[in-house]
C-alpha cells in the first residue's frame, strides 16, 4: 500500500530512470584535475633541479674568483718562473687551484723612464663545485716595482 501522495508535474522522475551520468562526469574531472596536478608536480621538480644547478655553477665560479684573490692576497707571484697556489679545500675536497704567470714589464705610468716598471702578470684560476660544476677565470694585474 503505498501512502505517499502523488508527485506533481515538473518533479524529476523516479529513481528507476536515473542513469549515472553525474558519476561519469564526476570520474572524467577527477582524472583531469589528477593529470594536472602530477603535471605541477613535475615541473616543479624539474625547477627545482633547474635552481639547484644553477646555485652549484654559481658556487664553482665564486670558488674560482676566491682562488684568484688568494694567488695575489698571498702575493704568490714572481718573475722567475709560473707559481703556483696548490688546490685549496672547503674543508670537505680540494676544490681552487690558481697558477700565476709572468707577462713583461712596461713602463709605470708616470715614472722616469728607468726608474718604475710595471710587472705585468695572470693569474688563471679553476675550481670545482658541487655536482662537478667547474669554472676558470683568468685575471691580469700589474705590480710597480723598481726596474731590474
Amino acid at each position: 500500500m503505498n501512502t505517499s501522495p502523488p508527485l506533481p508535474s515538473g518533479f524529476p522522475p523516479t529513481r528507476h530512470a536515473q542513469t549515472g551520468a553525474t558519476l561519469i562526469v564526476g570520474l572524467v574531472l577527477l582524472l583531469v584535475l589528477t593529470v594536472v596536478g602530477i603535471s605541477g608536480m613535475n615541473t616543479a621538480t624539474m625547477e627545482i633541479t633547474m635552481a639547484g644547478n644553477t646555485q652549484f655553477q654559481e658556487d664553482a665560479f665564486q670558488l674560482a674568483e676566491d682562488g684568484i684573490e688568494v694567488a695575489i692576497g698571498t702575493r704568490a707571484y714572481s718573475t722567475d718562473a709560473p707559481r703556483i697556489v696548490d688546490w685549496l679545500n672547503n674543508g670537505v675536497a680540494p676544490d681552487r687551484r690558481a697558477v700565476t704567470t709572468y707577462q713583461m714589464n712596461t713602463p709605470a705610468p708616470g715614472s722616469s723612464v728607468g726608474e718604475l716598471e710595471a710587472f705585468h702578470f695572470e693569474t688563471t684560476s679553476v675550481a670545482r663545485g658541487p655536482r662537478n660544476a667547474t669554472a676558470q677565470h683568468t685575471q691580469r694585474f700589474f705590480v710597480i716595482g723598481r726596474s731590474l
